[in-house]
């Protein structure tokens, strides 16, 4: 079920308002049944994955905590290779068996096509999949006791407002909040429905319209100036920010209406003024799970320089198999690994003797750059393949093709909704950069007429040039 759908237009106030009506007693009860509509809403089927797992990890932890010794990291282990194993067969099983027929066929073995098998990827299995690994990982480091109600700890998992597409959670920041009582709240009402609507806002207005266009540029670039293909590029990395962090704003602002708190996601990361400001703001839930789990798991900063590079690159290019099966993301976060390690090589080296160090101009310069790179490494990860990617960047910064660059034309930005759409850009900018009249509450208590007049504006926008076509959130076929 899409956040951007007449369904869930009619599902959320719904369950809300069952949510309210029921006795505390019942309330994870009706929560995991919503939760289970909601899921099977978009492939009954593989609900039973999510069963299976969570059976798994439910008597893993119970078991982890009640063990000694050697045995609570078996339980541990067996927890980890049951996630693990979901994700491998259902993700990156295909994956493993196309490179190996390209394999067979590189040293000329024939007759040996492996084939593929026809399974179609469970929604959001990546993210549901590290939320319950970090619950069995924090039982066994000590941090979270074991879950005893089943149905609670299945709720953990299956939270219909984060279940496709995150934030990931921790168990000690979620699990007790389903054991309390939340009352009705007009301040988590006004700041739960502000936040899902400059979601909304965020998706249907800005990604779904720049969609278009990214896709026209990144389908046939040969067939555009190369001005028009870089445009497409900038395009993209607004469209997945706005995308992805829309929904993340519905998400915990659906929560946050119910009276739950879930972290923050975003913290605008394209004013970040280094690359490693950037991966502290950008998915911040993913970011901080890998730092956590797999990071400082390989030694982290605890080691000698040499094994502190290898720890960081790692950790990326698991990154961004992550995202997808294909060499596309692993490139992508190949990249992002040798960006983090040169920028902590540079400001130990020359951070003190930067004469703009501290300065507004030497952040502006900063941001620039950061953006610049940020989307040179989304072409990877919007290209259909390394050999697209590298084309496009070869045709838009080729010194041969530079004289032709150029601006749409009316004709080629009507692909993307009108004229309007450098309007929606600006309009994008600002909001990007003021998300202060979003996220901090009270800010503009002030100035009610401020805060009224920009609500008014986003709800015009929504209702008049929002884009209801059943468009998926990218981050879903993660």
């Amino acid at each position: 079920m899409l956040f951007n759908s007449l369904q869930f237009l009619l599902f959320f106030p719904v369950v809300t308002l069952l949510y309210f009506l029921f006795p505390q007693r019942y309330r994870w009860l009706l929560l995991l049944t919503a939760s289970c509509v909601f899921y099977c809403a978009f492939y009954p089927p593989y609900i039973l994955i999510l069963f299976f797992t969570i059976a798994v990890d439910y008597v893993a932890g119970i078991y982890i905590e009640k063990s000694e010794g050697a045995r609570r990291k078996q339980f541990l282990i067996m927890s980890i290779i049951a996630n693990v194993g979901v994700l491998a067969i259902f993700k990156y099983f295909n994956f493993f068996l196309n490179n190996l027929n390209h394999l067979l066929h590189g040293l000329y073995i024939e007759g040996h096509d492996l084939g593929f098998w026809k399974i179609m990827l469970p929604i959001g299995l990546s993210f549901h999949t590290f939320q319950a690994m970090s619950y069995t990982i924090e039982v066994y480091r000590g941090n979270q006791k074991a879950e005893r109600h089943l149905g609670i700890y299945a709720l953990y998992v299956m939270f219909y407002p984060q279940l496709v597409a995150g934030p990931i959670e921790r168990p000690q920041h979620l699990l007790h909040q389903f054991y309390e009582k939340h009352e009705f709240d007009l301040g988590n009402l006004w700041w739960g429905l502000r936040l899902m609507l400059w979601g909304l806002f965020k998706k249907a207005v800005i990604a779904d319209r720049l969609e278009v266009y990214v896709n026209t540029m990144f389908n046939q670039p040969d067939s555009y100036h190369p001005g028009n293909v870089t445009l497409g590029a900038v395009f993209f990395a607004f469209q997945i920010s706005c995308d992805f962090s829309g929904y993340s704003d519905i998400a915990i602002g659906a929560a946050r209406v119910m009276g739950f708190s879930l972290v923050s996601n975003f913290d605008r990361p394209y004013l970040s003024p280094d690359i490693a400001s950037f991966w502290r703001k950008w998915h911040i839930s993913l970011s901080t799970w890998f730092r956590d789990y797999v990071y400082i798991s390989l030694g982290g900063n605890r080691v000698s320089p040499l094994r502190r590079n290898f720890n960081l690159f790692m950790t990326f290019l698991i990154s961004g198999l992550w995202h997808g099966a294909s060499w596309t993301f692993v490139v992508w976060g190949a990249i992002h690994g040798v960006y983090v390690m040169v920028y902590d090589y540079f400001r130990k080296a020359f951070e003190p003797l930067n004469p703009l160090k501290g300065t507004l101009i030497g952040k502006a310069i900063g941001i620039f750059f950061t953006f610049f790179i940020v989307t040179v490494a989304w072409v990877f990860f919007r290209a259909g393949s390394i050999g697209e990617a590298v084309h496009i960047l070869h045709y838009t910064i080729s010194p041969t093709h530079l004289t032709w660059f150029t601006f749409p034309t009316i004709n080629e930005v009507t692909y993307a909704g009108g004229w309007h759409l450098f309007v929606l850009l600006l309009f994008a900018f600002l909001l990007i950069s003021e998300e202060v009249l979003v996220r901090h509450e009270g800010s503009f208590t002030r100035f009610r007429w401020v805060d009224s007049m920009w609500l008014g504006i986003v709800v015009f926008l929504v209702l008049t040039m929002g884009i209801y076509n059943q468009n998926a959130f990218i981050y879903f076929q993660f």
